[in-house]
């Protein structure tokens, strides 16, 4: 059963090309077409039906029953887990949540949202102003890339701290790194999208990043940019983008999850060394009473900063409108890119401080073939309040 999980996997891969090719249709349509916009929209979504509900669905309907038949009884319900894993390995599940909070937020954004650097502005302020909800469906989604990115790093840092990342869990790792990095580039990309001053300058800061490449730079920065300097073409890749890699991102999660629980490299598995199959307990409903507790916890405070503090985490330049020809005073990343930020700041030469920006997540992911370990945990020896945790 296992094998038609990744034969799924597989076969998602058309499906994902051919949702792409159905968006960039339809962007080109609008773009020509301004004024058949809605008709326009209304074939792209009669389309995107047929794709997700008739193929994808009559087509691999075994599939799907073999998916689930294995996900919730074989490793959900059913799953054997070691009685002493605490309320720090239910990060995973919390980060699920909000991807999917992300995915239906972002999809009805789409809605409004239109690719041009004439338009995007003032789309974004008709979604927050005219459009019903559409202030609580924005704050959703971009307090919700907070709250994801906040929910991540202390899911790396649980990683760290317990030793997960160690072999035999070593692919479970490298395939957390990859989304990490897939996931920091679909931020960038949605911090573009709005076309503010700050997300203006900061797409023109990033993308010159290409240009200290030698010989190609220059070409590359062309390329992306669709031309000389942000403009048009910039801003429909980059929601094309930023539409299509969401999911991937989901495809790949559910890659990291199989891997996860694998009997010989799953991290529930092992944790303080001692192995499920000797003082097992059942996922349902013993772990998953804690899954649903951090759940509430992160679901209330949440949605406080949506409703009580939505800007708390935005930048307010970035509810200016862009303009080329005024720098900001500061041109400061969002929060979750100041680590990489202050690398870039560290190093005075531009290009050894990009390199060494990148160096940090090939480190990250050779990190557990460097480190012969292949003990558990040893940190929880010194410390018994997380143990209880």
């Amino acid at each position: 059963m296992r094998e038609d999980v990744y034969v799924l996997w597989v076969l998602s891969l058309p499906l994902a090309f051919l949702l792409f090719c159905l968006f960039e249709i339809a962007i080109w349509l609008i773009t020509r077409y301004p004024e058949r916009q809605y008709e326009i929209s209304l074939w792209f979504w009669c389309n995107l039906i047929y794709l997700v509900i008739v193929d994808y669905t009559y087509t691999y309907s075994y599939l799907l029953f073999a998916i689930s038949n294995m996900l919730l009884r074989r490793d959900i319900v059913a799953y054997p887990i070691a009685i002493n894993i605490n309320y720090w390995y239910g990060f995973g599940s919390l980060l699920g949540l909000l991807l999917l909070n992300q995915l239906v937020t972002g999809i009805l954004l789409a809605c409004y949202y239109m690719p041009s650097v004439d338009f995007a502005f003032n789309s974004v302020d008709y979604i927050m102003r005219d459009v019903n909800y559409g202030w609580l469906i924005r704050y959703m989604h971009s307090n919700g890339a907070s709250f994801f990115f906040i929910l991540l790093y202390i899911h790396i840092a649980r990683a760290f701290y317990y030793g997960s990342y160690k072999k035999p869990r070593h692919k479970v790792w490298v395939s957390g790194i990859i989304l990490f990095v897939l996931i920091m580039g679909t931020a960038f990309i949605g911090y573009v999208l709005p076309l503010g001053q700050m997300s203006l300058w900061g797409a023109i800061v990033i993308t010159n990043f290409l240009t200290v490449i030698p010989y190609l730079g220059e070409l590359l920065a062309q390329w992306l940019w669709g031309g000389f300097i942000v403009g048009e073409p910039t801003i429909t890749r980059f929601f094309a983008l930023h539409f299509l890699l969401p999911f991937i991102i989901s495809a790949l999660s559910i890659l990291h999850i199989l891997l996860l629980h694998q009997p010989e490299g799953g991290a529930s598995n092992h944790w303080l060394g001692i192995a499920a199959v000797k003082e097992p307990i059942r996922f349902h409903p013993y772990f998953q009473f804690k899954d649903m507790i951090g759940a509430i916890f992160v679901g209330i405070s949440f949605f406080f900063f949506v409703f009580y503090y939505p800007n708390y985490f935005a930048h307010t330049d970035n509810y200016i409108l862009a303009n080329a020809l005024i720098t900001p005073e500061h041109i400061v990343p969002e929060w979750y890119f100041l680590p990489f930020y202050a690398i870039l700041r560290a190093i005075p030469n531009k290009i050894f401080g990009i390199i060494a920006m990148f160096a940090t997540f090939v480190i990250l992911a050779l990190l557990p073939f460097c480190i012969n370990s292949q003990s558990s945990i040893t940190s929880t020896n010194f410390n018994t309040y997380f143990s209880c945790w």
